[in-house]
């Protein structure tokens, strides 16, 4: 088993630990803010690739995410138990928190690939009929209240993210604007736009 995998495993017992426990559910904001640091880190810029960054997201977007898992309209088995013991009145709060942190970025390893990632994701590929990423995540990959913050996400997460788009697992894009994109996109596309994100 590797580390992170080790590392998710310990996590998911904490939270679990603390759901039951009633702490996850308890009123004060404080308490739930170390509760998503868990896994998220204390500045928002987790540890895990496979758990995303939420520094620096806009907090409309945060919340509109946190309704979602709520909602069950986005599917996570990790963010599923925890958002269940989560006050919704406390989303703004926990939004404006995570979102005024100071986003980090991961190191690129493969610059010929982050090189044709951001021609993808600056231009698109017309052939494909695929529209640049900027166009709605901003060039500088910074996101607004309604798109999310891609610059310095880490690789794995993205990925996985695009992939669950391109499959229809994820269906809460507005007009399926995510998923008719990306399955306009090859793997190597998903692959080197998520390598340049990454770096920024």
């Amino acid at each position: 088993m590797n580390f992170c995998c080790r590392l998710l495993m310990v996590q998911s017992m904490v939270l679990w630990t603390l759901l039951y426990s009633g702490i996850v559910g308890a009123q004060n904001v404080d308490a739930t803010i170390k509760i998503c640091a868990a896994c998220h880190g204390d500045d928002g810029n987790s540890q895990a690739p496979g758990i995303p960054k939420l520094a620096g997201r806009d907090p409309n977007y945060i919340v509109r995410e946190l309704k979602d898992f709520s909602a069950g309209k986005r599917k996570s088995d990790i963010m599923a138990p925890v958002i269940a013991g989560v006050d919704p009145n406390q989303f703004k709060d926990l939004a404006v928190y995570f979102g005024k942190q100071v986003p980090s970025s991961d190191k690129i390893t493969d610059p010929k690939a982050a090189a044709n990632g951001k021609k993808v994701y600056l231009d698109g590929d017309e052939e494909k009929g695929l529209p640049a990423c900027a166009g709605c995540h901003e060039p500088s990959g910074a996101g607004n209240s309604r798109f999310p913050r891609l610059a310095g996400q880490h690789k794995e997460y993205l990925v996985s993210q695009l992939n669950k788009f391109k499959s229809d697992f994820h269906t809460n894009d507005s007009a399926r604007l995510m998923r008719e994109t990306t399955k306009r996109m090859s793997d190597a596309q998903i692959n080197d736009v998520s390598e340049y994100l990454s770096g920024l």
